[in-house]
């Protein structure tokens, strides 16, 4: 069997595992990992939840840690067009044949009485590839909560939580207390945490949690912030270091927020905590991390003649951060919005927020099940604009946009990360990127 064909059916054999755990718990994910031989002890790691920006905030330390001469695994999700996205080692993706080796080495340890779930059996992928390279230190992203999420095996020098809105209230709770408790499930005893929250009732569930387990807390806005200073630049004002200068390799003002959060975890991990050692993180490795730092599909510019934006905002709050964007940079060029949601979304108050900003809209739907019929979603949109067409195919639509745009306007896909990377897939096929 050539490895293309063994390829693809190790990948659809992972993907017809389910999408979510129906008994929580991290016992099965024990279980592999123990047959693997605990790969997640033999690396230094920083974990990573919160409802938006954890991708990026992961981008940002892995970048910087690399730059500083550390050999760093980069664990996240979802992929925007290939699964091998999911799993780096300085920047480079897991190989097909990596992949295959690491989906083997799972089954062949077996998982006790419940089947993996996809995200456990990838968490488990990971860090069996990781222990292999002999990497220095793995950047780990959470899945979707926290709490009982198959990467919270992990014992980290340093947990982050970015910020907290409503996301996945029929497995993490309906309250943004709630939720706080999931994804602050990751804060760990006599570990150092770091946060973008705001909102004074998470963070109150933030303390609670970090003071029960005596886990130093550290917030955006009250231990650590940044100034902007445009162009993407800003001072960074630390726990007890300012920098001076730095400058974000990704688009958008929330970017710079974000950077802040991943540079406060960057300082903890330079002074050293507790059992933690200290370790040499040098300036030009921050400057230079920061402004290296890619993360595709989010504000991401494909083309300059149209401008074409790919931005995989998924839910409200990253819709805002959007519409921000859009309303400060592109406030002189005329919008073509190509958009598809899940239906686990709040479409209506999605596309509230995004059309007016917009000359028309193209409603399409990502192959993905949970995708929405662009055919619900039309009477909502047309009482935001009166120029509403739909295309079912993601790949059409992108297609049409480009064929009935000037070269003057700009286009934006987005409304959920399946959308974002079957049009980045329609670019590459195409040599645009």
């Amino acid at each position: 069997m050539s490895i293309n064909i063994e390829f693809d059916k190790c990948i659809s054999e992972m993907y017809g595992l389910r999408r979510f755990g129906i008994i929580l718990g991290l016992e099965t994910t024990k279980i592999i990992l123990q047959g693997l031989g605990n790969p997640q002890d033999q690396f230094a790691s920083v974990h990573i939840a919160g409802t938006n920006g954890k991708g990026s905030i992961a981008s940002f330390i892995s970048s910087i840690l690399r730059e500083s001469g550390f050999k760093v695994g980069l664990y996240t999700s979802p992929h925007l067009v290939r699964f091998n996205e999911r799993i780096k080692v300085n920047n480079q993706e897991i190989s097909d044949q990596e992949v295959l080796e690491a989906y083997k080495a799972v089954k062949l340890v077996g998982y006790g009485e419940r089947e993996p779930t996809f995200f456990e059996y990838t968490t488990a992928m990971a860090f069996y590839h990781f222990g292999q390279q002999d990497i220095d230190w793995a950047i780990i992203e959470t899945g979707m909560g926290g709490r009982m999420d198959s990467t919270n095996v992990l014992n980290p020098a340093v947990s982050v939580i970015s910020n907290i809105s409503l996301e996945h209230q029929k497995y993490l709770g309906d309250t943004l207390e709630q939720i706080a408790f999931e994804k602050g499930g990751i804060i760990k005893d006599d570990t150092p945490v770091v946060t973008g929250a705001t909102q004074e009732n998470v963070l109150s569930v933030f303390q609670h949690l970090a003071d029960e387990r005596s886990a130093p807390l550290y917030s955006l806005g009250r231990d650590f912030r940044a100034e902007p200073g445009g162009q993407n630049r800003f001072t960074y004002i630390g726990l007890h270091e300012t920098w001076h200068n730095l400058q974000t390799g990704l688009q958008g003002r929330h970017q710079v927020d974000n950077a802040a959060i991943a540079l406060s975890a960057c300082e903890i991990l330079k002074m050293g905590f507790g059992k933690q050692p200290s370790i040499a993180i040098p300036m030009n490795a921050i400057k230079d991390g920061l402004k290296k730092t890619r993360w595709p599909g989010r504000l991401e510019k494909i083309m300059d003649s149209p401008l074409v934006i790919l931005d995989g905002a998924h839910n409200l709050a990253a819709v805002r951060i959007l519409s921000q964007y859009i309303t400060e940079e592109l406030s002189n060029r005329r919008i073509t919005l190509v958009a598809g949601i899940l239906d686990d979304k709040s479409y209506e108050a999605m596309l509230q927020n995004l059309l007016p900003h917009c000359a028309r809209v193209i409603l399409t739907r990502s192959k993905i099940d949970r995708a929405i019929d662009p055919v619900i979603m039309k009477p909502v949109a047309e009482r935001y604009i009166s120029d509403v067409k739909i295309v079912d195919d993601v790949c059409a639509a992108v297609q049409y946009a480009l064929e009935t745009v000037s070269q003057d306007e700009a286009i934006c896909i987005s409304g959920s990360l399946y959308v974002v990377g079957e049009a980045r897939g329609f670019f590459e096929s195409r040599g645009i990127v």
